[in-house]
C-alpha cells in the first residue's frame, strides 16, 4: 500500500493500537484501523471532501462513519487522555498554561448535517465494548460537542460571517490540553471556565487525573471580574492585562477602586505558547477552514 507523508509511522502507532476498540466477534470485525485512521488524517490535513479519499484507504464511506462514530462516543477524547497521561508520566507537560480561542471560516459545504446525531454510546457501543488486553483505564467521557448532528456542528454568524470558534488551552510545549469549539459570536471569557475544566490528565496507577495548571497566562479578552474571581477560587496564578477602560473606572474610583491586579511581564511572554499551538493545528485545511 502506498504511504502517504502524514500517515502515522510505525512509532506513532504502537502508541495508539494498545487503546483502540477491538471487536468481540458478534457484530463484525473492524476493517484495519490503522488503514482508517490513516485515512482521517488526510482528510483533516489536505481539507479534501470524504467522497474524494485516495482509494488506499478503503471505501470512504467507512472512514467517514469512524470518524463520524468515535467523536459521538468519546472516542478520539480518550487516545488524547491516554497520551497525555503517558507525557504527564515521563515529565513531559509543562504546567504553566496559556488559552486563547481562533476563528474559523466555514465554507458553504460546511451546512446541512443530519438531524440528528449518531444513537448514545451506550447502544451503539454494544458490539464493541471490549478493549485490548492491557490498556490503561480512564473514566470514558460522555458524548462531547461536535458529536454529529446540527445541534453540535457549532456554526455560527460573527463580524467574519459564517464562522466556527475554537477555545483551547496549552501547555508550555505547545501542545493543546484541552479544546472546546463553539459558534464564531461566542465570547472568549464565556469559555475560560469550560476550557480550564475540561483539562483531565489521567495517571498511570492510584491517584486522581490532574486538572490544575501550576499558572495561566491570556490576553484581554478574559480580563473582566467573573474570569479573576474563577481563578482565584481554585487558587490558580493568573497573568492577564488589565483593559484600559477597567483601569479608567478603577483609577476614578480612587481608594475605592482597589489595587491593580498583578501582572508579570516575564509570564505574560510566554503565552506566545497557545498562539503555536494554534499554527501547528491551522496547518491542517480542514481545521483552517471548516
Amino acid at each position: 500500500m502506498a504511504v502517504d507523508r502524514g500517515d502515522l509511522s510505525d512509532a506513532e502507532w504502537e502508541r495508539l493500537r494498545p487503546f483502540l476498540p477491538v471487536s468481540n466477534g458478534r457484530c463484525g470485525r473492524w476493517r484495519d484501523h490503522r488503514q482508517v485512521i490513516n485515512g482521517i488524517l488526510h482528510r483533516v490535513r489536505t481539507g479534501v471532501q470524504w467522497r474524494d479519499l485516495p482509494e488506499r484507504y478503503g471505501p470512504w464511506k467507512t472512514v467517514y462513519e469512524r470518524h463520524r462514530l468515535w467523536s459521538a462516543d468519546g472516542t478520539w477524547e480518550h487516545l488524547l487522555q491516554e497520551v497525555q497521561a503517558a507525557a504527564e508520566a515521563a515529565g513531559e507537560i509543562d504546567w504553566d498554561v496559556a488559552v486563547d480561542s481562533t476563528v474559523m471560516r466555514t465554507h458553504q459545504h460546511a451546512a446541512g448535517a443530519r438531524p440528528t446525531p449518531p444513537p448514545a454510546p451506550a447502544a451503539q457501543n454494544a458490539g464493541r465494548s471490549e478493549r485490548t488486553p492491557g490498556r490503561t483505564p480512564v473514566a470514558e467521557s460522555a458524548r462531547p460537542p461536535g458529536g454529529g448532528g446540527e445541534a453540535g456542528e457549532a456554526l455560527g454568524r460573527s463580524r467574519g460571517g459564517f464562522t466556527t470558534k475554537l477555545h483551547l488551552s496549552a501547555e508550555g510545549r505547545s501542545r493543546p490540553l484541552s479544546l472546546i469549539v463553539t459558534p464564531g459570536q461566542r465570547a472568549d471569557c464565556t469559555q475560560l471556565q469550560p476550557v480550564l475544566e475540561k483539562i483531565r490528565v489521567p495517571r498511570f496507577g492510584p491517584g486522581r487525573p490532574r486538572k490544575k495548571p501550576d499558572s495561566l497566562a491570556a490576553d484581554k479578552a478574559y480580563s473582566n471580574g467573573p474570569c479573576r474571581q474563577y481563578l482565584r477560587r481554585r487558587g490558580i496564578r493568573h497573568t492577564i492585562p488589565e483593559k484600559s477602560d477597567s483601569q479608567a473606572a478603577r483609577l476614578r474610583k480612587g481608594s475605592r477602586g482597589g489595587r491593580p491586579p498583578a501582572f508579570d511581564k516575564d509570564r505574560y511572554k510566554k503565552r506566545n505558547t497557545v498562539e503555536r499551538t494554534i499554527n501547528k493545528l491551522k496547518q491542517s485545511r480542514a481545521v483552517a477552514t471548516r
